[in-house]
């Protein structure tokens, strides 16, 4: 088992401690599915990364086993920080009959990442139905409502807009209508992958107001036709055809300082050991994050 001391004894650690950046590198659990709660911080850590996204379905076998506590207090032996976190819950800005179900699992979520010390969440629309106008003047209502659920516990409600929902599948949609939600705790995501590979045009990025981005997804956009793109054909940052830099570069325009969180899906990645990952994720990244002029 890794502990802190260890950590902070490594090359990689060292060096990231002494460069700290306005625009870290983070791992999203995402990409290492197919490991543990503890696996994934564990090789993540060895490979200098310090911010991580994490997601239920690896924290909650961790807390069943060994308690709330436990992941917090790992995460803080391995000097790291969750950023933020993946909901996992689904219908609450759409018209949905699963929604009063999607409230109380929301409620519980938003607990138990503040009692883990995130302060963040995601909240996807994945909305695959045909919408009417009024359902979107009713969605305005169901954010604010999705609002004062997380308010007590001190964590914002990040709408994250996705290639393919029939509801907020682009960046414009998902900006107007955070900006008639006007909530505190109810803020806007930036994903590049449902940026670039979806609906959304570059000339878009010029919409986003100082400051108005709350988190951000890092990824690129596989050479493929783009009708055989889904949900899971995501590049590590550099492999793809995305534009990379220049969104890099208006994200800095717009004045988003903050995590930049890699969210990959390829089985190699997600079955492949968290630390070569993690280090293979890294090399690439620094590599475009230079480019930019953000490293």
């Amino acid at each position: 088992m890794i502990t802190r001391r260890t950590l902070l004894q490594s090359a990689p650690a060292l060096a990231l401690a002494s460069s700290a950046s306005r625009w870290p590198l983070c791992l999203h659990q995402t990409t290492s599915a197919g490991s543990t709660f503890r696996q994934s911080l564990e090789g993540y850590a060895r490979a200098g990364i310090r911010h991580v996204e994490i997601i239920p379905q690896l924290l909650d076998p961790f807390v069943a086993k060994e308690g709330l506590p436990a992941a917090k207090r790992l995460l803080s032996d391995l000097g790291m920080k969750a950023v933020s976190s993946g909901s996992g819950v689904r219908g609450l800005v759409e018209p949905s009959p699963q929604r009063a179900k999607a409230l109380t699992e929301l409620k519980f979520r938003a607990e138990q990442f503040a009692a883990a010390g995130v302060d963040r969440m995601v909240i996807p629309c994945a909305a695959a139905g045909k919408y009417t106008l009024d359902d979107y003047k009713q969605a305005v209502d169901r954010m604010r409502e999705m609002g004062e659920i997380v308010r007590p516990f001190g964590v914002t409600a990040m709408l994250e807009f996705m290639r393919g929902s029939t509801f907020v599948g682009c960046l414009p949609t998902s900006l107007k209508l955070l900006r008639e939600v006007n909530h505190p705790f109810v803020k806007p995501m930036f994903d590049f992958y449902h940026f670039y590979a979806g609906l959304s045009k570059m000339e878009d990025l010029d919409m986003i107001r100082p400051g108005e981005i709350h988190h951000v997804h890092f990824q690129d956009v596989p050479d493929i036709p783009r009708e055989l793109l889904d949900n899971s054909t995501r590049d590590i940052p550099g492999d793809g055809v995305s534009p990379l830099v220049k969104i890099l570069h208006a994200l800095r325009k717009a004045r988003y300082e903050g995590p930049l969180s890699v969210e990959l899906f390829y089985p190699r990645l997600q079955k492949g050991d968290p630390y070569e990952v993690a280090m293979e994720i890294k090399q690439k990244s620094e590599k475009v994050l230079r480019k930019a002029g953000m490293l």
